[in-house]
């Protein structure tokens, strides 16, 4: 990670550790290190696409501010998915695409993280020379008169393009199912109606009313317990839930019980092996996907390569493998015959098909993955500390006391979070009472030391 950047770009609460002077400077060097990247002889033209945050709007004039100021031309997509502005910079063939969004987190932080003009996320050598200029701003020459940047409109309606988009992706459409969407009051709800009216699919749209405040509060795929009791209650087929920029969702079967990123993935993995589909055989998780997952591939006849944690990381090892699907258990799903990132609405829309199409109920269909008893612990540790915690010699005895313990049956994983003043200590072993006592007795070594 670099000085501003994280795992999933620049992060922290809006107007303190992220306020507008920053966001200004993020928007100015970002828009000064593409043009010269790019060797552009007229102007770089960067898209913006927020969520529902009160802070958005903010920090939305701030960058603006910034990337005009260096000559650089801002298309405003509005309240839209993480997902669609990067679908949209490579169909508007901008040089850049910015979302302003924490994703899961609640309301009073932000973030912003940009896509490169293919869709990708920047990379770590272009991240670096951003920062090196957001902390110089002076060195960056400053334009006048007929070189200043505009603020452009798209002139088609960026939702109307991006669910035409999804639409697109499946065969056919979902009528006959039946489904309960939670939208975590964030980026889907602007998006959700027209692309279930779409594909035909009956739906009932909640937590789709964000006031600013709202986002992630008890709902959304971080918190889904009135879901599950939803869609127990409604008789629906299943549930489906998104994060704040609807880059990730999870699922509910028709008894409640959640399907996460490593399950949603074993089922469209399998269909697209089916099909020919599943290149190499094989697809990307990360070094916390369940053990269940591993064993359901190879009963299956899948390979699995493991990335470090993060959808970046997890892109990343695809692109270099060759391979078009990989995710995270947290529910940030990757298919890249469709999309250079994580899309929830895109995969709550796959899964979908293959339910329709299988005929059986939403828990047949993902039954054979047996997850083996996972639990992970999340411990508040300063920035400054967290990537340093793993030379404590308490730490390190813990953590080898508890390998010892678990030897060939199970694993722990202690890694500081990349969005988070956390550090996540993960453990998974067939023995849920060893798996329970041995993460919270590790967390609470970590606890004692910081």
């Amino acid at each position: 990670m670099g000085r501003y950047f994280g795992t999933d770009g620049v992060r922290g609460v809006a107007n303190s550790e992220l306020d507008a002077l920053l966001a200004f400077k993020i928007g100015a060097a970002a828009a000064y290190v593409l043009t010269q990247e790019l060797e552009k002889d007229g102007k770089a033209k960067l898209l913006i696409g927020k969520d529902t945050r009160i802070s958005s709007d903010m920090l939305e004039n701030a960058l603006v501010a910034g990337i005009c100021s260096v000559g650089a031309d801002v298309e405003l997509l509005g309240v839209i998915p993480t997902p669609a502005v990067a679908f949209l910079t490579i169909k508007h063939k901008a040089d850049a695409g910015i979302v302003i969004s924490a994703s899961h987190n609640s309301f009073e932080y932000n973030g912003i993280k940009i896509f490169a003009g293919n869709g990708y996320k920047l990379s770590d050598d272009m991240e670096s020379k951003i920062e090196d200029l957001i902390d110089d701003l002076d060195s960056i020459p400053k334009v006048t008169h007929e070189k200043l940047g505009r603020v452009l409109r798209s002139a088609i309606d960026p939702v109307v393009e991006y669910t035409d988009h999804l639409a697109e992706t499946i065969q056919g459409d979902l009528s006959g199912l039946r489904v309960a969407i939670d939208c975590a009051n964030g980026a889907s709800s602007t998006t959700i109606r027209r692309l279930t009216r779409l594909v035909e699919c009956k739906s009932e749209i909640r937590f789709n009313e964000p006031d600013g405040i709202n986002i992630n509060d008890g709902c959304g795929s971080t918190h889904l317990e009135q879901l599950k009791t939803r869609v127990r209650n409604g008789e629906f087929d299943l549930g489906v839930a998104f994060d704040g920029d609807a880059d990730r969702c999870l699922i509910v079967d028709e008894t409640g019980e959640e399907l996460d990123g490593d399950r949603i993935m074993a089922v469209c993995a399998a269909r697209m092996k089916r099909e020919g589909k599943l290149r190499g055989g094989a697809f990307v998780a990360t070094v916390l996907s369940n053990m269940g997952l591993h064993a359901y591939a190879e009963k299956n006849d899948m390979r699995i390569e493991c990335s470090n944690v993060g959808d970046r990381y997890v892109l990343e090892m695809m692109l270099e493998k060759g391979y078009i699907l990989g995710g995270e258990q947290s529910g940030h799903v990757i298919f890249l015959e469709y999309a250079s990132t994580g899309d929830g609405e895109l995969t709550a829309l796959q899964f979908m098909s293959i339910l329709k199409e299988s005929g059986k109920k939403c828990s047949e269909i993902a039954q054979e993955v047996v997850p083996w008893p996972q639990l992970m612990v999340n411990v508040k540790v300063p920035n400054d500390k967290k990537s340093k915690l793993h030379e404590l010699p308490p730490v390190r005895e813990a953590i080898k006391a508890a390998e010892a313990e678990l030897g060939e049956d199970g694993r722990i994983l202690v890694r500081p979070s990349g969005t988070e003043a956390l550090v996540r200590v993960m453990v998974e072993a067939k023995d849920s009472a060893k798996v329970d006592s041995l993460a919270k007795s590790v967390a609470k070594v970590i606890e004692s030391v910081v």
